[in-house]
């Protein structure tokens, strides 16, 4: 059983996170609700709960500003906010929980799920997070946090090779010669690295394209990376490399 709080200053909101907690996630004990975010940070304080489900915009203080008054983070997080697709990059740049308002159930039930197997939130990732939400104009990260069995790590975007599909996760590819595996699907990682020059050429590879070394042409096309792998090129990104780099 995970003791919760919920800190939002709209009351609907916390009344149908209560209910949707109530309906579908019994391993969820609520221990306090607050609609005032000073109210929160005395909850947290005297509760030492185990998820606090916090929204970012709020009167008094903001999300992080909470978190700032609480201190050291004991306890897991999960934001709650509504659609903003700036927001939702930056959380998944930080590699951090959280919910959209309106809350969908199946949503909700998939991170009460996730959150249940980790064990704090890293206050390196809330940090990550900060840093864009206060840069957020025309501003790329630099970082991705990659969440792993024994918690975050942070790798330099430029210093990625190549991404490699493994099932349900992904192995990151490093110019030092290491390896991440996070528990991200490629899409997911497409999504965010797209932006960055990453160029999907293969169901199973992403590639960082100021990485290449050669492209070898023919039946079988494939890339030569800087660290001297050979990755396959499918037949419908072929013609798209070749007019994208003017390869003739």
């Amino acid at each position: 059983m995970l003791r919760a709080i919920i800190i939002d200053d709209e009351p609907n909101a916390v009344s149908l996170l209560v209910l949707r907690l109530g309906q579908h996630c019994p391993q969820i004990e609520i221990v306090a609700t607050c609609t005032e975010s000073l109210a929160g940070v005395d909850a947290i304080r005297q509760q030492k709960p185990d998820v606090v489900f916090l929204d970012i915009e709020m009167p008094q203080l903001n999300g992080f500003q909470v978190l700032e008054a609480v201190g050291e983070m004991t306890f897991l997080l999960v934001f709650v906010t509504a659609y903003d697709r700036f927001a939702l990059k930056a959380f998944k740049y930080s590699a951090l929980d959280y919910l959209l308002k309106p809350i969908d159930t199946t949503e909700l039930i998939a991170t009460v799920k996730k959150i249940e197997k980790q064990m704090q939130t890293s206050t390196s990732q809330l940090q990550h997070l900060k840093q864009q939400f206060s840069r957020k104009n025309n501003y790329l990260p630099e970082r991705l946090a990659l969440p792993y069995q024994n918690g975050v790590a942070f790798v330099s975007i430029h210093e990625i090779i190549y991404c490699e599909a493994d099932d349900n996760y992904t192995r990151f590819h490093l110019i030092n010669g290491q390896q991440h595996i996070t528990s991200k699907t490629l899409k997911d990682i497409q999504e965010l690295l797209e932006e960055h020059d990453f160029l999907r050429v293969h169901r199973q590879y992403l590639i960082n394209i100021h990485q290449i070394r050669k492209f070898v042409k023919g039946e079988g096309s494939y890339l030569v990376m800087n660290n001297e792998q050979n990755i396959p090129v499918s037949r419908g990104q072929k013609e798209k490399l070749i007019e994208r780099f003017g390869w003739a």
